[in-house]
């Protein structure tokens, strides 16, 4: 599929042609869902953590005698029936990651790029640089561009002052194609790509754009 590059400025730059292998899939929700879940349980710092009876700070004395109140029996008030007394099982510092087959990761990047572009909410840019370095001129740019809530996804190689520029813009992300990924993707309205990042995608997932050309020969 072919898809106009811009700049910038707005102006067109020619177009680009996309391979359905990495941008033409039909979106699965299964796999992203799997894989966004992946990304936030590895995210999640696990610090949470409560006392529990045996590590409040409480006499040990029994409350009162065993037989003749009648009430119910009871020891100390540690125990996590009375007010101040420790959980029972209650969450401990613990590692939250689960292991996912790098496949899958794969295949949902895929999937998610794909999404994008079925949506409508892909853009191709010439380069993602800036001249002066401000944030106000890249912002009047954005405007111009309607881009509002945006990744940009560049080579591997990103331009200081761009960075520098569109880091006080509120929600607008730039990362280096190797940092790509499922989550920021779907997060963002507007996925923006450079000719460069194109070409690094195309080089990684090389091995799947022959297969799919196999497959459509065979057909």
């Amino acid at each position: 599929m072919k898809l106009d590059v811009i700049t910038l400025e707005a102006a067109p730059a020619g177009s680009i042609e996309l391979d359905d292998a990495i941008f033409g899939l039909e979106p699965r929700a299964d796999i992203l869902h799997r894989v966004v879940r992946w990304q936030l349980a590895k995210r999640q710092a696990g610090t949470h953590s409560v006392l529990g009876k045996s590590e409040v700070s409480y006499s040990t004395k029994k409350i009162y005698r065993q037989k003749g109140t009648g009430g119910a029996r009871h020891g100390d008030k540690s125990v996590p029936q009375w007010r101040g007394g420790g959980k029972a099982f209650g969450p401990k510092p613990r590692d939250h990651a689960f292991e996912l087959p790098k496949k899958v990761r794969a295949l949902a990047l895929r999937h998610a790029l794909s999404a994008k572009q079925a949506a409508g909410e892909l853009v191709v840019l010439d380069k993602a640089e800036s001249k002066e370095g401000k944030t106000a001129a890249l912002r009047d740019q954005f405007a111009k561009l309607e881009w509002t809530n945006v990744l940009i996804i560049d080579g591997a190689e990103l331009q200081t002052d761009f960075v520098r520029a569109a880091r006080n813009l509120p929600n607008i992300d730039v990362l280096p194609v190797q940092g790509i990924n499922v989550y920021d993707i779907l997060r963002r309205h507007t996925l923006v790509l450079t000719k460069a990042a194109i070409a690094a995608l195309e080089e990684r997932f090389a091995d799947a754009v022959n297969n799919h050309a196999a497959e459509g020969s065979k057909s």
